[in-house]
């Protein structure tokens, strides 16, 4: 028996995803046409024995979460759970504090993953991987190949090339360890809440001792139970034959910014050629014309002569005018593009306006085509006091008038724009 646990973190995280997060928690926003979280939980769902999916984060559990999650469990037939972290305890000391739950009903293996990462998901392989190497007690984690330069932004892996065990592990490290990143998506077996638990129990005689010598602790018997997966306990776990690595080719990206989520949505445009061609829209006699990997929700209503694609995702009751061009963006619930308006690698908000003849357009920020290891930059928001160009976003109900130009801007909430702007944030 198998169960899945997804870490979908909490609100004080997904500031590089502002506008955006303002309006719905970061993991469910749409993808590709599906909420981010849906993907992880399809992948889950398709292996034979999992029997419950656990989604840990520390949201205060909203409206909208409680439908996702209803809607997931109808569709899947699966139970899916929110566990609600009292406050942020990091990647290891989320899944310690409900282990309980997570060991309940005896699971042979559970799978962890990151909600903000894109992937193909080779669970199954995963799993077969793990029952070739070391034993029952042995844990696996995901790994992909970066260039040297990237690798420094990621968990990189040291591994024995025979026996692919992780002989070394070093988080962010400042200076090249390996080009094998890990994708933060593991198997566990149950072990690995004695190595949690260990790690646990350190940090509180360390409380203890700090008390004891009259030093400043707020909070003290809650910091014991923060414990990061990476750095307290695959540091210490490697080179002991217990934690292997598992490298895949297929494609993997983080969702860190909001220009991460146009590239992951290509890529999960592409593979829906494999896994879901009814997602993909199709030229049809009389209906919008479409270029590439477009994904249009059945209640958009598209003039047949706008032009879609590549790459670009149409939500719930969105309105598309007469000779509208889009491209390489994704398009949310019941925006409004009129006439001859043009949408190039952005992202328009809830209920926002386009007008007449405007255009909207940002830089992507799409990793170098010419290097096959090649990850998205995670760029700051400014480089030399300036705005870094990049994809222009749009919050909820934003009106952009007719014939002006948005280029490489960030525009927040409810604002009516008069004029055009370039590399700017809109407040």
């Amino acid at each position: 028996m198998l169960k899945a646990v997804i870490l979908i973190g909490g609100p004080q995280k997904g500031t590089r995803f502002r506008p955006l997060s303002f309006e719905v928690p970061k993991p469910l926003f749409p993808v590709a046409g599906v909420p981010m979280l849906q993907h992880h939980i399809e992948a889950c769902s398709k292996l034979p024995n999992m029997k419950e999916i656990l989604l840990i984060g520390f949201y205060q559990p909203n409206e909208e979460l409680n439908r996702f999650l209803s809607c997931a469990q109808q569709d899947f037939k699966i139970s899916i759970r929110y566990l609600q972290e009292y406050a942020a305890l990091g990647t290891g000391g989320g899944i310690y504090h409900f282990r309980d739950q997570i060991l309940s009903g005896g699971p042979d293996a559970f799978f962890v993953m990151n909600a903000d990462v894109c992937s193909e998901f080779p669970l199954p392989e995963m799993l077969d991987f793990q029952k070739e190497h070391g034993d029952t007690y042995s844990f696996v984690i995901l790994g992909t190949t970066a260039n040297r330069k990237q690798s420094l932004n990621y968990g990189c892996i040291v591994e024995n090339e025979q026996t692919d065990e992780v002989l070394h592990y070093v988080e962010k490290p400042g200076t090249f360890v390996s080009d094998i990143i890990n994708c933060g998506i593991y198997l566990f077996t149950p072990e690995i809440f004695q190595h949690i638990g260990s790690v646990f129990q350190k940090n509180q005689q360390e409380m203890l001792l700090y008390s004891y010598e009259g030093e400043e602790q707020s909070n003290g018997w809650h910091r014991a139970e923060v414990i990061r997966l990476e750095q307290d306990i695959f540091t210490a776990l490697a080179g002991q034959g217990k934690l292997y690595v598992y490298k895949t080719d297929r494609f993997w990206s983080q969702i860190k910014s909001a220009g991460s989520a146009i590239y992951a949505s290509r890529l999960y445009l592409n593979q829906y050629h494999k896994t879901h061609p009814e997602r993909l829209a199709t030229n049809t006699e009389g209906g919008a014309k479409t270029r590439g990997n477009v994904y249009i929700h059945p209640t958009a209503n598209i003039d047949p002569t706008a032009v879609l694609g590549p790459n670009v995702s149409i939500g719930t009751g969105v309105t598309i005018g007469a000779g509208v061009r889009v491209r390489e963006s994704i398009i949310l619930h019941g925006a409004t593009l009129q006439d001859h308006s043009c949408v190039l690698n952005s992202i328009v908000g809830w209920e926002s306006t386009i007008g007449k003849w405007a255009r909207v357009e940002g830089t992507p920020s799409d990793p170098n085509p010419n290097d096959p290891y090649a990850k998205i930059d995670s760029e700051t928001l400014f480089r030399d006091g300036k705005l870094t160009p990049s994809i222009t976003i749009l919050g909820c109900n934003v009106n952009i008038p007719s014939e002006v130009i948005i280029l490489n801007s960030i525009v927040l909430p409810h604002k009516d724009l008069n004029r055009s702007f370039k590399n700017q944030i809109i407040l």
